[in-house]
Protein backbone atom coordinates (compact mmCIF):
# COMPACT_ATOMS: atom_id res chain seq x y z
CA UNK A 1 0.00 0.00 0.00
CA UNK A 2 1.36 3.41 -0.97
CA UNK A 3 0.32 6.31 1.23
CA UNK A 4 1.52 9.86 0.61
CA UNK A 5 -1.07 11.80 2.63
CA UNK A 6 -3.15 10.89 5.66
CA UNK A 7 -6.16 13.13 6.32
CA UNK A 8 -7.33 13.66 9.88
CA UNK A 9 -10.22 15.99 10.70
CA UNK A 10 -9.88 17.89 13.97
CA UNK A 11 -12.21 20.06 16.02
CA UNK A 12 -10.34 20.65 19.26
CA UNK A 13 -11.78 17.67 21.14
CA UNK A 14 -9.77 15.01 22.95
CA UNK A 15 -11.04 12.30 20.58
CA UNK A 16 -9.80 14.28 17.57
CA UNK A 17 -6.37 14.67 19.14
CA UNK A 18 -6.23 10.91 19.73
CA UNK A 19 -7.03 10.42 16.04
CA UNK A 20 -4.12 12.76 15.24
CA UNK A 21 -1.79 10.40 17.11
CA UNK A 22 -2.96 7.48 14.95
CA UNK A 23 -2.65 9.54 11.76
CA UNK A 24 0.91 10.50 12.69
CA UNK A 25 1.81 6.87 13.40
CA UNK A 26 0.44 5.76 10.03
CA UNK A 27 2.19 8.61 8.21
CA UNK A 28 5.45 7.80 9.98
CA UNK A 29 5.17 4.13 9.04
CA UNK A 30 4.57 4.89 5.34
CA UNK A 31 6.78 7.96 4.98
CA UNK A 32 3.72 10.14 4.37
CA UNK A 33 2.56 13.54 5.53
CA UNK A 34 -0.49 14.37 7.61
CA UNK A 35 -3.10 16.88 6.53
CA UNK A 36 -5.13 18.11 9.50
CA UNK A 37 -8.52 19.53 8.54
CA UNK A 38 -9.89 21.90 11.16
CA UNK A 39 -13.68 21.80 10.96
CA UNK A 40 -15.57 24.88 12.09
CA UNK A 41 -18.76 24.06 13.95
CA UNK A 42 -22.34 25.04 13.21
CA UNK A 43 -22.51 27.63 16.00
CA UNK A 44 -19.37 29.36 14.78
CA UNK A 45 -20.55 29.26 11.14
CA UNK A 46 -23.90 30.86 12.05
CA UNK A 47 -22.21 33.43 14.32
CA UNK A 48 -19.78 34.42 11.55
CA UNK A 49 -22.65 34.67 9.08
CA UNK A 50 -24.71 36.95 11.30
CA UNK A 51 -21.67 38.99 12.39
CA UNK A 52 -21.84 38.15 16.09
CA UNK A 53 -18.33 36.67 15.97
CA UNK A 54 -15.37 37.80 13.94
CA UNK A 55 -13.74 35.36 11.55
CA UNK A 56 -10.39 36.23 13.15
CA UNK A 57 -11.56 34.75 16.47
CA UNK A 58 -12.50 31.51 14.74
CA UNK A 59 -9.16 31.50 12.90
CA UNK A 60 -7.33 32.03 16.20
CA UNK A 61 -9.10 28.99 17.69
CA UNK A 62 -8.13 26.97 14.62
CA UNK A 63 -4.50 28.02 15.04
CA UNK A 64 -4.58 26.91 18.69
CA UNK A 65 -5.83 23.49 17.63
CA UNK A 66 -3.24 23.27 14.86
CA UNK A 67 -0.45 24.18 17.27
CA UNK A 68 -1.43 21.10 19.27
CA UNK A 69 -1.41 18.98 16.12
CA UNK A 70 2.02 20.26 15.06
CA UNK A 71 3.40 19.64 18.56
CA UNK A 72 2.32 15.99 18.32
CA UNK A 73 3.85 15.54 14.86
CA UNK A 74 7.48 15.00 15.72
CA UNK A 75 9.34 14.42 12.44
CA UNK A 76 6.20 13.77 10.37
CA UNK A 77 5.39 16.64 7.99
CA UNK A 78 2.04 18.22 8.83
CA UNK A 79 0.02 20.71 6.83
CA UNK A 80 -3.49 21.90 7.48
CA UNK A 81 -6.57 23.67 6.25
CA UNK A 82 -9.87 24.83 7.70
CA UNK A 83 -13.43 24.44 6.48
CA UNK A 84 -16.91 25.06 7.78
CA UNK A 85 -18.49 21.77 8.71
CA UNK A 86 -21.93 23.29 8.23
CA UNK A 87 -23.47 25.86 5.94
CA UNK A 88 -26.45 28.10 6.55
CA UNK A 89 -27.16 28.13 2.80
CA UNK A 90 -26.24 24.59 1.69
CA UNK A 91 -28.24 21.94 3.53
CA UNK A 92 -26.13 19.14 2.08
CA UNK A 93 -22.94 20.51 3.66
CA UNK A 94 -22.14 18.69 6.88
CA UNK A 95 -18.90 17.48 8.50
CA UNK A 96 -18.91 14.10 6.76
CA UNK A 97 -19.38 15.56 3.29
CA UNK A 98 -16.75 18.22 3.93
CA UNK A 99 -14.21 15.61 5.04
CA UNK A 100 -14.80 13.54 1.91
CA UNK A 101 -14.70 16.62 -0.35
CA UNK A 102 -11.32 17.60 1.09
CA UNK A 103 -10.07 14.01 0.81
CA UNK A 104 -10.93 13.99 -2.89
CA UNK A 105 -9.57 17.49 -3.50
CA UNK A 106 -6.22 16.62 -1.88
CA UNK A 107 -6.17 13.11 -3.36
CA UNK A 108 -5.39 11.56 0.04
CA UNK A 109 -4.84 7.83 0.31
CA UNK A 110 -5.95 7.28 3.92
CA UNK A 111 -8.33 8.92 6.40
CA UNK A 112 -8.27 8.68 10.19
CA UNK A 113 -11.49 9.89 11.77
CA UNK A 114 -12.36 9.99 15.45
CA UNK A 115 -15.49 8.12 16.38
CA UNK A 116 -16.77 10.55 18.95
CA UNK A 117 -19.82 9.99 21.10
CA UNK A 118 -22.61 12.49 20.57
CA UNK A 119 -22.00 14.81 23.50
CA UNK A 120 -23.76 18.01 22.55
CA UNK A 121 -20.45 19.87 22.96
CA UNK A 122 -20.56 22.87 20.62
CA UNK A 123 -16.93 22.26 19.59
CA UNK A 124 -17.46 18.57 18.79
CA UNK A 125 -18.06 19.05 15.08
CA UNK A 126 -16.88 15.62 13.98
CA UNK A 127 -19.01 13.59 16.38
CA UNK A 128 -21.63 12.71 13.73
CA UNK A 129 -19.28 12.41 10.76
CA UNK A 130 -17.51 9.09 11.35
CA UNK A 131 -20.31 6.84 10.15
CA UNK A 132 -20.84 8.96 7.02
CA UNK A 133 -17.12 8.88 6.20
CA UNK A 134 -16.96 5.12 6.82
CA UNK A 135 -19.95 4.55 4.54
CA UNK A 136 -18.96 6.77 1.62
CA UNK A 137 -15.17 7.19 1.55
CA UNK A 138 -13.33 5.80 -1.44
CA UNK A 139 -10.11 5.65 0.62
CA UNK A 140 -9.34 3.30 3.50
CA UNK A 141 -10.62 4.76 6.78
CA UNK A 142 -9.49 4.09 10.32
CA UNK A 143 -12.10 5.07 12.89
CA UNK A 144 -10.63 5.43 16.37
Amino acid sequence: MKIDTVLVPVDGTRAAMEAVEYAIAIADRYGACVHALYLIGENAAVAMDDGSIQAEAVADRGEQVMAGVRAAGGSVPIDHSSACGFSVSRLSQHPGSVILDVAEMLDVEFIVVPREPVTGDTEAVIEKAAEYVLAYASQPVLSV
